[in-house]
Parts: C-alpha cells; structure tokens; sequence
C-alpha cells in the first residue's frame, strides 16, 4: 500500500478539487506515478469538503480478498482524519462480469470491480467517514459508479480532462516529478552504469582507512571528522552552486560517515533546513552508489526527505531499498512503520524536531 500524499503544508499547497474528471486527471500528481490497476481512496476536507487530505493507493484486490483490503485502506485513510472520501478505481477490466467474480449478487455487474468497490463503502460507513463519490477511470474516461445518467453507461463514459490541472501546478511548485509508473521510482536509485564494482573498491578502502584513524584519533574524533564530512559534500551538492562533483573515494566517506548512528541522526535535522534540497540531492547519489549494506543509511535519509515534502510514494520506495539491504536497519523500520500508519509530514517533522532538541 502506498500512502501518497499529505494534507497541505508550508510547503504543499492546499489545492480543492470539486469536479469528477479533475480528480481523474489529478491522481498521478496524487500518487507521484500514473496508477495501473489500482484502487485510491482520497481524503477530503474543509468547510466546503472539497480540500485534498491524505490518499492512500492499493493494487486492486481479488475479490476474495476485498473485504481485507478495505479495512486496511480505511485504517490508514482515518489517520488524515478526512471529513468524507473519493474512492478510485484504476483499472483497464472491460465491461461484464469481473473475470474473478464469485458473488452471484453481483454477476452481470456493468462496471468491473463492484465487490472491491461495495467491500470500500461498507467499511468507510463503518468508520463514520461519508463516501462523496466512487468512480472508475479507464483508458482516458471516467465513469460513476453511481451515476444513473447516460454518460455512465457501458461504453460511454466522460473523457478525462487535459491542460494543466491547479493540482498539476502545485505539484510542480513544490518539485515534484512524475514518474511513468511505481517501478520507474525504483529505476531513479538505480546504480549508474559501470560505478558498482568502483564504489565497492572506494569503500573498502575506507574501511582500512577508518580503522586506522580510529585506533589514532579515537572514535569520538572520527565521528566529528565524519559530520564534517557530510556538511561539506552537502554544501556542493546545492542547487545551483558550481563545484567540482563528488568523487568516488568521497561519494565512499560519506557513506562510511553514515554508518556512524550518531552522524546518521544528526543528517536528520537537514532535511528541515535551507539545505533540505541539498541533502535530498546527496541522500540520492548515495543510495545509486553505494553497496550494501552502506546504502541503507543514505536511503532512509532520503526517505525521510521526500516525506517531509509530501513524496510518500518516493518514501516507500526509498524505505524498501534501505530495508532490502539491511533489513534489521532500527530507523528504516521505524519509518516504515509511521509510512504504513501513514504518519503526517507535518507529524514527522515534530518527531525529527524533538529528536534533534534531544541531542
């Protein structure tokens, strides 16, 4: 499950959408990904109940399992506290009968997807959260659910609206880049071309060196080399600023200097700074790059980044990978525990804030 985006920030933009056919063309700029097969439950709010909160994504369920499925996107869509929701369906299933289908109640069903759809209602009922519309969107067309008209027929449908949507602009102020679909996300940590056997090199290195300068300086030492370290590659990784790029031998102490908990958790506290696109921009070239388990640190950093900014669908991701390579990793567990009960940005920056007052 992907919970996606976050009720407005200082840094998002509150946008409203009160038309079927905006929020059909908003969801990838929901999501961060143009959704396949999938069903988005909307959060929304405000006086006028058309202000985006929280949305939450799923792969769409057998039938068997959608009853499962709705109470686990129901618990995480509450945790925004929305006023009343959009369901989505996103699916290619032509008209008829789902080819899974097992109701008899719901044989010869028009719209495909009705029990994972009839599963959402009964469940959001159940938890006082008031459904305002359920729609499918399928190949550039919107349809309702409950729509008695004839543009909701079998066949017919209403076309998606194009131009740039107030959703779209706001996702670009705030610097978000869609991505062609959820694994092309994955694809953006993916280790450049040729670099992996030369990082691996650059890290053993220094890990002898590392050894050495401890048994010299001292571990407390080493950390305080080791921040600095990270402050300075931040400092040329800034937007914007000409400076020679990072090579690999200092791609590798950043790396190392991760390993170190306690220079890991003081990274935290730029990700809220005037160098949070900075770091986010490190935190990236260092999950590419590094082997693991040295990735797993600059992972989590990363993740944390882009939810503080909303990016919960880069979050997930990024989360996976710290967890594929390290999955005993205590901070990327964490996080991935307050992504799953879809935690806030505006939650998560209290917890890194207080974190960093504790030091």
């Amino acid at each position: 499950m992907d919970p996606s985006t976050a009720p407005p920030t200082a840094d998002r933009p509150e946008v409203r959408l009160s038309d079927p056919g905006e929020i059909a063309a908003a969801l990838p700029h929901l999501l961060g990904f143009p959704p396949r097969e999938s069903v988005v439950l909307i959060g929304l709010g405000g006086p006028s109940g058309s202000r985006v909160g929280l949305t939450v994504r799923a792969d769409l369920p057998r039938p068997h399992d959608a009853a499962g499925a709705a109470v686990v996107l129901t618990r995480s869509l509450r945790t925004g506290r929305p006023d009343a929701a959009l369901v989505v369906v996103v699916s290619e299933e032509p008209d008829g009968v789902d080819p899974w289908e097992d109701d008899e109640l719901l044989v010869g069903a028009a719209l495909p997807h009705r029990a994972v759809v009839h599963a959402l209602v009964l469940e959001l009922a159940a938890a006082d959260v008031a459904v305002r519309d359920v729609l499918l969107v399928r190949g550039g067309r919107w349809w309702s659910y409950d729509c008695p008209y004839a543009c909701c027929r079998p066949g017919a449908g209403t076309p998606v609206p194009g131009g740039v949507s107030p959703l779209a602009a706001a996702a670009v102020t705030a610097g978000q880049v869609l991505a062609p679909d959820r694994a092309a996300l994955g694809a953006r940590l993916d280790a450049p071309s040729g670099t992996y056997e030369v990082m691996r090199a650059a890290c053993l290195r220094l890990a002898s060196e590392r050894a050495a300068r401890a048994r010299e300086a001292g571990w407390a030492a080493l950390t305080e080399e080791c921040w600095t370290a990270v402050v300075d590659a931040v400092a040329r990784s800034r937007p914007g600023v000409p400076a020679a790029p990072l090579s690999d031998d200092e791609f590798a102490t950043v790396l190392w200097a991760l390993r170190d908990t306690r220079v890991r958790d003081r990274a935290l506290v730029l990700a809220l700074g005037d160098d949070a696109a900075a770091a986010e921009a490190l935190w990236t070239e260092c999950t590419r790059r590094g082997p693991a388990p040295l990735d797993a640190a600059p992972a989590t950093l990363l993740a944390v980044s882009v939810w503080l900014r909303g990016d919960g669908a880069m979050a997930n991701v990024a989360l996976e990978r710290a967890l594929d390579s390290d999955p005993d990793h205590s901070l990327a567990r964490l996080l991935r525990q307050g992504l799953d009960a879809c935690l806030t940005p505006g939650d998560l920056r209290e917890l890194v804030e207080r974190a960093v007052e504790g030091e």
